[in-house]
């Protein structure tokens, strides 16, 4: 049996959801974002399946960005389970928060973006006030059965986060999926540091148009998502998401044909009245958009001088 709690975040992407799932063990998928007002719904969600926090065995997160990983503090008594790539931000790693300031800095570099906006990495930094802070008890990965589930597996879908997990129960065809497939609203792959940190940037776009495609070859009734509505058309969604991505890109191709430019300024084309407040998102949309363009191979790249990357069509 799975039961919903739905609590409230300030982001424009509305309430997120939480799912309890029943088994051998009381399982909390997901734990809201750490603000008073989360708090309250989660207290409330719990207690209207006849639970509290002291109940639930143990808390498993889809991926670590602060509106999933809030109040994992609040259950004292239960394991926390993810992605290995949640636990420097759990821990609040030192060594990891200065990579990940230096990978940004070095991305807004890249991008062309003028020094009066390197502050945003700053602001960056400060999400982790919304998140959880205990380690991970036990990591989880690519083909690994959930603990107290039977039936239940997991499946790496980085794209979005590159903590990103679903849990699959092929029985059912059921899916508790996060935010790799939201019914109303495109998830956006973001910009994140690798987890390997001598890798290079992660392909964010390419990686999440390759966990949705994975997708197709399952046979999905149902997928609980971590915002709105669940989604019952898995199959067909995917495939109008991904024609639609590809439609976007084309778009930014359009924009290099007089000229090479810059990510910063193919984001201002694109987003002029929103850029500035949403930078990081704003940026990460027109990363991907490269990054599909190149792979592709409808674009080339250059480095100038200064190291910052311009684009142009081939």
């Amino acid at each position: 049996m799975i039961h919903k709690i739905t609590m409230p975040t300030p982001f424009a992407v509305g309430d997120v959801n939480a799912f309890l799932l029943k088994g051998d063990a009381l399982t909390l998928i997901d734990a809201g974002l750490k603000t008073p007002e989360a708090y309250e719904a989660l207290k409330w969600g719990l207690k209207e399946a006849g639970y509290t926090f002291r109940d639930i065995d143990q808390v498993v997160l889809t991926h670590h960005h602060p509106d999933h990983a809030g109040w994992i503090e609040a259950f004292d008594r239960a394991n926390i389970l993810g992605h290995a790539y949640n636990d420097p931000w759990l821990r609040r790693d030192d060594e990891f928060f200065a990579f990940h300031d230096a990978f940004y800095l070095a991305c807004l570099k890249e991008a062309g973006v003028p020094e009066h906006h390197y502050s945003w990495v700053d602001r960056k930094g400060r999400s982790v006030q919304l998140m959880g802070e205990r380690p991970l008890d036990q990591f989880l990965s690519e083909g690994d059965a959930l603990p107290g589930h039977e039936g239940w597996g997991v499946i790496e879908t980085p794209g979005h986060a590159q903590s990103h997990l679903v849990f699959w129960h092929e029985t059912s065809g059921t899916m508790i999926g996060g935010d790799l497939l939201l019914a109303k609203v495109s998830s956006n792959p973001l910009i994140e540091p690798p987890f390997d940190q001598s890798s290079g940037r992660p392909r964010s776009l390419l990686q999440y148009n390759h966990s949705i495609k994975r997708l197709l070859d399952l046979p999905i009734t149902l997928i609980y998502t971590g915002h709105g509505d669940e989604v019952r058309n898995a199959h067909v969604l995917i495939k109008e998401r991904l024609e639609l991505q590809e439609t976007r890109a084309m778009k930014v191709l359009g924009m290099m044909e007089e000229k090479p430019q810059t990510i910063f300024q193919l984001t201002r084309q694109i987003f002029p009245a929103v850029y500035e407040k949403q930078l990081g998102l704003t940026l990460s949309q027109t990363v991907g958009q490269v990054d599909f363009l190149l792979h592709k191979g409808l674009i080339e790249e250059r480095r100038d001088e200064k190291g910052v990357l311009w684009y142009a069509q081939t």
